[in-house]
């Protein structure tokens, strides 16, 4: 997906008579009363019951024999915890670092043992402790290895005959960014199998990236990349025995090429898969078993969506389903009753219950607590712009009930334990820095009295910031969350100028009741001191909790729906605040937003005078299949709408300031589509300023002074073109 975020985690420390928070790298113990966590370069254990912290595996441990000190990037325990599963040396591989070293500590006798020996350094991946703890399996060169813990006896599991792109363990570019798939293969319970997902991607174009400023000679980096209306790459089921090391191939029905299987487990036993189909179109689901003997399979539950059905909605703690009653009924995330609602479906997939009762989305499901009968989640019933802690009963008996307390208004977030008796809490809203808490569930209670959130938060502040969440009701009908952050020493008989941060697709929603809104990174300095109004506003097709209609209503229309209700919301505002000066409005936006900032501009050019556009789908056909056809359809069958949706077409009618920016080395949305774009605008005579970011990616960061460049260039660009501070329409009309 084209969604430019950029996420920063910052750990606020508790008081010392506290336990600390959990790092990035955290796991909760076995029975879901305490976590492990990264200090430094050693382990720790914290009891979420007894509020004790104390050294589980010391930094001394992690020395291998020539001195060195490993540096852990992250950790696993085998199920017994008699092993431990340390990643070291990670390197990048798209997006995440998860290519590196494994090593694996035996606490039995402190003694550390590398993975993969054989193999070139820094080339496994996703290595796993089989459940009975005598075996690691990982992914090296697209391949599935396992390795003896006590021979160290490495077996080549998969071959992936010399072919460059038959995937093995793992998956291609497109598979990875738009389903979220990366970890490819499964252990089996009785640790005698493993499961795993195959990508034969040797059909799929590479599209070639030019390195131009690493060697004297400029190189080719080619990736794998299914563009929209391109056939996608097969995909199949396998299952490897780890002694014989056959693999019996699942019999999956239809096409390999022309379905999608974006999630796969074992069903709770070490019989049976259970895995998602998707059609291409990704409108029809179907649920699948799978018996790993014969490789026959029978469907048992699926569902359609006129526009699409989505996938994304994970639990916290693993990748797709949450078994019930010892594997007899498992929970389910699907929006067929026009909200996104929890379902408890049977293990035959007949007779199903509705969990979340209402007409109310849930936001993310987080946990279970079986023996009390309840499945946590997060919802905002009433704001789309906040979340909520809610649990409901799995039997589908009651109303849904609210954990999170009333007088704390914004967003909330949590981590549950596997118990769902503990659960780190996260709040913040549009006044209020971020703030940390452990509570007890159900209760809500703080785990400490001086420390907890309700002793530091007041609701006092709200009048000191320049933020204003706001609703407009376009010409359309259509009603928009937005916030509006006003100038500093705000003066409503003056006009002021307004930039517009947009992002507007299915992949993102802007307008949250959170810290942070009303800025932007990329200017420097102060927007609100320099004279700014910055508002955004999230339109239909954006991600809000407000029904499937809200959000499917963009289907087939990207770039049409979403550009008109942006620019019906600017002619409300401008109809309700004489304050924003009509002749000043600028708007911005990366990936996506980078494309509605051009289709702004390009179709309204009497409301957008400047753009900043920052990495954007110029052409929708030159976008991935997954992505751009989940959304819009198959070129084949409605090209007109890929047409109709694209800034390209209407380049011609710019007559404003536009600013494009992009990195060449943009794996994800080409830099092919600034040529493109280029190309079109010299061919009207229109005039434009390009920033082209060598060998840089879809974040811009790569290379000493980047972002400070960066965000120079854009200030700079917006003070020109859009000039910052007050005017007195009085003595401008005097002047006249």
């Amino acid at each position: 997906m084209y969604f430019k975020s950029i996420i920063i985690i910052v750990l606020i420390p508790l008081s010392i008579t506290l336990i600390a928070q959990p790092s990035n790298s955290s796991h909760w113990t076995t029975d879901g009363n305490g976590y492990y966590s990264i200090a430094g370069n050693q382990i720790m254990l914290y009891d979420l019951n007894n509020r004790t912290e104390t050294e589980f595996i010391t930094e001394d441990l992690f020395k291998i024999p020539n001195g060195e000190e490993l540096k852990i990037k992250d950790f696993a325990f085998s199920k017994d915890q008699t092993k431990v599963l340390l990643f070291t040396n990670s390197q990048r591989v798209w997006r995440y670092e998860t290519r590196g070293d494994y090593w694996v500590l035996n606490r039995n006798n402190n003694q550390l043992q590398q993975l993969g020996t054989s193999l070139p350094s820094a080339s496994l991946m996703f290595a796993k402790i089989s459940p009975d703890g005598r075996k690691a399996a990982y992914v090296s060169k697209y391949n599935v290895y396992v390795e003896d813990l006590d021979s160290k006896e490495i077996t080549q599991l998969t071959d992936s005959k010399g072919l460059p792109k038959l995937i093995n363990g793992t998956f291609d570019w497109a598979y990875e960014e738009e389903f979220d798939c990366r970890d490819g293969f499964r252990w089996s319970p009785d640790s005698k199998k493993i499961a795993y997902w195959q990508i034969d991607a040797n059909d799929i174009r590479d599209f070639y990236m030019i390195n131009t400023t690493d060697s004297i000679y400029s190189h080719t980096v080619p990736v794998e990349y299914p563009k929209v209306g391109e056939t996608p790459a097969a995909c199949r089921l396998g299952v490897v025995d780890i002694e014989t090391g056959k693999t019996n191939w699942i019999r999956v029905p239809g096409d390999e090429r022309q379905n999608y299987i974006p999630r796969m487990e074992w069903a709770g036993n070490s019989k049976e898969l259970i895995f998602q189909q998707l059609n291409r179109k990704q409108n029809h689901s179907k649920l699948m078993y799978a018996d790993v003997k014969t490789g026959l399979t029978r469907v048992f539950y699926q569902e359609k969506d006129d526009a699409w059905i989505s996938v994304r909605s994970k639990w916290e703690n693993d990748n797709g389903w949450y078994w019930l009653k010892g594997g007899n009924a498992f929970l389910w995330v699907t929006e067929k009753d026009g909200w996104r609602h929890l379902y408890r479906v049977p293990r035959n997939g007949k007779n199903e219950v509705l969990v979340t009762r209402g007409n109310f989305d849930v936001i993310s499901p987080l946990a279970i607590d079986e023996a009390a009968g309840y499945v946590y989640y997060t919802a905002s019933p009433d704001n789309a712009t906040e979340s909520y802690l809610y649990r409901s009963k799995i039997d589908g008996t009651g109303n849904p009930e609210r954990i999170t307390p009333n007088n704390q208004v914004g967003s909330h977030s949590y981590s549950i334990s596997p118990s769902g008796k503990h659960a780190l809490h996260r709040f913040s809203n549009y006044f209020t820095r971020p703030m940390r808490e452990w509570v007890t569930l159900p209760s809500h209670a703080a785990a400490s009295a001086d420390n907890s959130i309700a002793s530091k938060y007041t609701g006092a502040g709200a009048d000191k910031s320049n933020v204003e969440f706001f609703q407009v009701t376009t010409e359309d009908g259509v009603t928009m969350d937005g916030y509006m952050a006003y100038p500093n020493n705000f003066d409503p008989t003056k006009k002021y100028p307004a930039l517009f941060y947009v992002y507007s697709e299915p992949a993102g929603a802007t307008v949250k009741n959170r810290w942070g809104v009303g800025k932007t990174g990329q200017y420097t300095g102060s927007l609100a001191d320099d004279g700014y109004i910055y508002i955004s506003m999230d339109n239909r097709g954006t991600p809000a909790p407000k029904g499937r209609e809200w959000r499917k209503s963009i289907y087939r229309k990207i770039g049409i729906i979403n550009i008109q209700d942006q620019a019906m919301g600017v002619k409300a505002l401008l109809k309700q605040h004489s304050f924003i000066d009509e002749e000043r409005i600028a708007v911005h936006g990366w990936s996506g937003g980078g494309s509605a900032t051009l289709n702004l501009l390009f179709k309204y050019p009497e409301i957008y005078k400047t753009g900043i556009s920052v990495a954007a789908v110029a052409n929708q056909l030159t976008y991935d299949n997954i992505y751009q056809e989940r959304y819009m359809g198959i070129p084949q069958e409605n090209r007109e709408d890929f047409v109709n949706g694209s800034p390209i077409t209407y380049a011609k009618n710019l007559e404003g300031n536009l600013l494009y920016i992009h990195g060449t080395a943009d794996d994800n949305v080409h830099y092919q589509n600034a040529e493109l774009l280029i190309n079109e605008l010299i061919k009207h005579q229109k005039q434009f300023t390009v920033m082209p970011y060598p060998n840089r990616s879809h974040g811009i960061y790569e290379g000493e002074g980047t972002r400070a460049h960066l965000n120079t260039l854009f200030t700079n660009y917006l003070r020109t073109h859009c000039p910052p501070g007050a005017r007195d329409p009085q003595t401008d009309n005097a002047k006249k």
